[in-house]
C-alpha cells in the first residue's frame, strides 16, 4: 500500500527528511513503465508541500502518458560524484494524477519558490510511497536506511 508523503514521514522522520533534502531544488530520476513493459528513465524536479510529494510535466510527456497506463514509479535523486556524494535516496510506489486546483496550487506554489517555472498547461502527479531507501557513504562502506509501508 502506498502512502502520502505525510504518512510516510510519521512512519520515519529521519528518513523522509533525508529523501526531503535530496529530492526537493534538485534533478532526480523518475522511472515509469513504457507500453511494451520496458522501463523509461525522465529527469523531474520532485516538489514536496503540504505533505505530499509531486512531479509535473507536459501533458504530451511519455513519462504522463506511462503513468496513466501503469501507475508503478521509482524516483532516485541525483549524486554528485562518484563517491555517492551527499548519499543516494530512492522512492517507490504509485502516481496519481492531480485535478484539484488546490492541490496544483500548493504544489506550483512550492515550485515557484523553489525557482521552478511550471506552466498552468502542465500535468500534475502526486507520487504515493511504498517504500524508500537511503544509502550513506563512509570509509567502512554504504550503509543503508530502508522503510516499506504495512
Amino acid at each position: 500500500m502506498a502512502v502520502t508523503w505525510s504518512k510516510f514521514r510519521e512512519a520515519d522522520p529521519a528518513l523522509a527528511d533525508f529523501g526531503k533534502d535530496r529530492l526537493q531544488g534538485r534533478i532526480a530520476y523518475l522511472a515509469t513503465i513504457r507500453r511494451d513493459g520496458s522501463p523509461r528513465v525522465h529527469p523531474v524536479s520532485p516538489i514536496i508541500a503540504e505533505g505530499h510529494l509531486f512531479v509535473y510535466m507536459e501533458p504530451t510527456s511519455p513519462k504522463a502518458h506511462d503513468l496513466r497506463r501503469s501507475p508503478g514509479y521509482m524516483l532516485h535523486c541525483g549524486v554528485e560524484d562518484n563517491e555517492g556524494g551527499q548519499g543516494e535516496f530512492l522512492v517507490a510506489g504509485h502516481a496519481f494524477e492531480i485535478g484539484d486546483a488546490a492541490a496544483r496550487t500548493a504544489a506550483f506554489q512550492q515550485a515557484k519558490t523553489l525557482g521552478m517555472s511550471p506552466q498552468e498547461r502542465y500535468v500534475l502527479f502526486e507520487l504515493r510511497v511504498a517504500q524508500a531507501m537511503a544509502t550513506l557513504y563512509d570509509a567502512t562502506g554504504p550503509k543503508r536506511t530502508k522503510w516499506k509501508s504495512g
